[in-house]
């Protein structure tokens, strides 16, 4: 028995439940030599903003234990000579491409998706509200609901393509900004986006980060990317994308046990270049080992011990 894996989330078909992160898969065409991009779920590009952007100062990279910090900082070629130069070499792969914005203010959000619409080949927008590597806007729309709520209602009325927003958990309640934005129109929510952290070098006695802090992601993050997937889906209708730490099928098969409909690879494909498939052929070898038919049998199909509710979680 061959499992059926093909989810449709916030509108986007995809043939298996697995799709890269964005920031970890470049524009695509980076890791083509490596991947067979066709067998992915999804791609989500890097973040795009409306003009280029440089990013931080080096060092921005730092391998930690489990994980890794960066600050980047978001730097990528902007929505123009994305739409001229990235997305035509993404066209010619069968699978949908998801487009992540940012911006620093929310009139930046507005223009980059106003650029997008219409574009051949975008199958939807994750709405970046949660990037702690930028002075300003980022993280701040993400850690307070009514801009949140602000932000995704003034995008939600220049686009029809699917909107996902991507959550930090660098706040207290992460259900309050799951609801807001939803309320505002999303399509769906991605969760989560990297810790706040820094690193320190005692020989320098300085930050190992020129940017001081960063984010940290990878396996060290997976607990809490969990119980925020898990608490999410208890108060909001639209589907979620759980990633956080994801290296093996089993990793994915918790998150979707856990309430998320699909899952992203991010900090795995810096280790190992064609780790998405080796998630996505994991997961299957679990469904059929457990016997299940259908992924969507999975899904949400977590157990809580006896005598537990949601506010103890």
């Amino acid at each position: 028995m061959i499992p059926n894996l093909a989810v449709t989330v916030a509108g986007i078909q995809m043939r298996n439940p697995v799709m890269v992160a964005s920031g970890t898969f470049g524009y695509g065409q980076e890791y083509a030599d490596f991947v067979d991009i066709n067998r992915l779920g999804a791609i989500v590009v890097k973040g795009i903003t409306r003009e280029p952007w440089k990013g931080n100062a080096t060092p921005r990279i730092y391998e930690t234990p489990s994980g890794m910090l960066n600050a980047i900082g978001l730097q990528n070629v902007g929505v123009r000579a994305f739409l001229s130069e990235k997305l035509p070499y993404l066209r010619q792969f069968d699978v949908p491409v998801i487009v992540n914005i940012c911006g620093k203010t929310t009139q930046e959000y507005i223009d980059v998706v106003t650029m997008l619409e219409g574009s051949q080949g975008i199958a939807a927008v994750e709405v970046n509200i949660s990037c702690p590597n930028i002075e300003c806007g980022g993280m701040s729309f993400g850690t307070d609901p009514d801009l949140a709520h602000d932000l995704i209602q003034a995008v939600r009325q220049v686009t029809d393509l699917p909107l996902l927003v991507k959550l930090s958990p660098n706040v207290t309640d992460v259900r309050q900004i799951a609801r807001a934005v939803e309320n505002a129109g999303a399509d769906g929510i991605s969760a989560i986006n990297t810790l706040l952290g820094m690193a320190v070098d005692i020989d320098k006695r300085r930050p190992v980060l020129a940017n001081v802090t960063g984010g940290l992601s990878g396996p060290a993050i997976k607990p809490v990317a969990l119980r925020v997937v898990y608490q999410v889906a208890q108060v909001v209708n639209i589907p979620i994308i759980g990633m956080g730490g994801i290296m093996s099928g089993r990793d994915a098969f918790e998150f979707l046990l856990a309430g998320a409909s699909a899952v992203a690879v991010g900090t795995a494909n810096f280790v190992r270049p064609d780790a998405s498939l080796c998630v996505i052929d994991e997961l299957r070898q679990l469904l059929q080992q457990q016997q299940v038919q259908d992924l969507h049998e999975v899904i949400g199909g977590l157990n809580l011990p006896e005598g537990k509710r949601l506010c103890d979680i």
